[in-house]
């Protein structure tokens, strides 16, 4: 488990993480040298891989392109059993907790568990939590899943706890692709203060001082994915 181990170190001593989420859907080959350099720019910590949909059959090819330019370990963030590749290093093995629909709960899982057991990736069990954040998700239209109210609180806060208390070894709350709002700064604070499992937080992240609300608010690690594909110069401190 040596990605979880150095994620659990992370926390330990307040060293924040972050992770660019790649869609295979949604790049374009032509430009992955680019794609590339501009990661390696990045403050980023790790890279995963995913999407709700993933078309295309791109996702190994992308994978070996990714690890042959740079040392950051490649996660996969799947939508489904179709999303796994052994050229990753690791898997969150999701389960989304704030949905009652089974297939999402334990169906997918039970799919993806024979195809895991022959890779050597490292499995990491994930409480996925979708927050609703203003418009309808792409996680939401497929997963057929309502998410959790952003002013519930409480609903919010048992549903961490209960995936921790599951087994999940990571939290994570989600405003979803291209969301218009993030996650509350308040749930974000809340969940921190009342789980010990390390807390990742992305979607609706639209600027670097979001980046540093979700962290001051408690996040451990911190996932941007519609930014950066909107802008590879996201990070680049010193664009006008």
């Amino acid at each position: 488990m040596v990605i979880y181990k150095q994620i659990l170190q992370s926390k330990e001593v307040n060293q924040k993480l972050l992770a660019i989420l790649l869609d295979p859907d949604k790049i374009i080959w032509d430009n992955v040298e680019y794609l590339i350099e501009k990661i390696k720019q990045s403050p980023a910590t790790h890279i995963f891989i995913g999407g709700s949909h993933v078309q295309n059959d791109i996702l190994d090819e992308l994978i070996i392109a990714l690890k042959q330019k740079m040392s950051l370990p490649v996660v996969l963030f799947p939508g489904n059993p179709s999303q796994i590749s052994d050229q990753a290093d690791a898997i969150l093995f999701l389960s989304l907790i704030s949905g009652r629909n089974p297939d999402y709960l334990i169906e997918h899982q039970v799919n993806a568990a024979p195809i895991l057991k022959k890779t050597q990736l490292e499995i990491i069990s994930t409480g996925y939590m979708l927050i609703e954040s203003g418009g309808e998700t792409a996680v939401e239209r497929i997963s057929k899943t309502k998410p959790l109210d952003r002013y519930n609180l409480d609903l919010v806060l048992a549903t961490a706890q209960a995936g921790e208390m599951m087994g999940n070894k990571l939290l994570y709350l989600e405003a979803g692709s291209g969301a218009k709002n993030a996650v509350p700064l308040e749930m974000i604070q809340l969940v921190a203060k009342n789980i010990e499992i390390p807390l990742i937080v992305g979607g609706g992240i639209i600027d670097l001082q979001g980046i540093q609300s979700a962290y001051k608010a408690g996040a451990d690690l911190v996932v941007i994915g519609t930014a950066f594909e909107n802008d590879a110069d996201f990070f680049n401190t010193d664009k006008k």
